[in-house]
């Protein structure tokens, strides 16, 4: 069985990240999502309630959500993962992730990274300008699914 892991905040779970997901669906057997708890930072969003989120938007046998501390490689190991998988929306990512990506094989040369281009709807689309977006009032329906447009709508009320 190929396993991927997906690591991200998914705070919120966007678009952009269930193409990603949906992508990663069709290359490997199982694609976990793993959530990176960090304690320095104040999510928007408790990371027990972004788990629920992702579960309801791909509610797929094949899609586990856990969370996660430290290297995403160990946690990769740990997953039984062969591939690590990466979103990129424009050149500015791709430097990032290159860095990443070369780091995390000299720590794990048994565990690739997957490189998987946005498509053109979902390009623009950041889990930081939809926090943003929101938090002003605005409307973000165009950017997420509808239960997490929900969820955002109780935190930030339209305008």
């Amino acid at each position: 069985m190929r396993i991927a892991l997906y690591t991200g905040s998914f705070d919120p779970p966007t678009l952009g990240h269930l193409a990603v997901l949906d992508t990663a669906l069709r290359l490997f057997d199982r694609v976990v999502v793993a959530i990176g708890v960090h304690p320095g930072k104040a999510p928007l969003l408790p990371a027990e309630e972004r788990a629920r989120l992702l579960r309801a938007c791909r509610a797929d046998a094949r899609v586990s959500v856990v969370f996660f501390e430290g290297l995403a490689v160990d946690e990769a190991r740990r997953q039984g993962a062969c591939a690590m998988v990466r979103g990129l929306r424009d050149g500015t990512d791709l430097d990032y992730e290159m860095q990443m990506s070369g780091m995390n094989g000299a720590m794990a040369p048994d565990v690739e990274t997957v490189f998987l281009p946005a498509r053109p709807a979902e390009r623009p689309i950041t889990a930081t300008l939809v926090r943003q977006i929101a938090a002003m009032g605005g409307d973000v329906s165009s950017f997420v699914p509808p239960v997490v447009l929900d969820a955002l709508l109780t935190r930030y009320p339209r305008r």
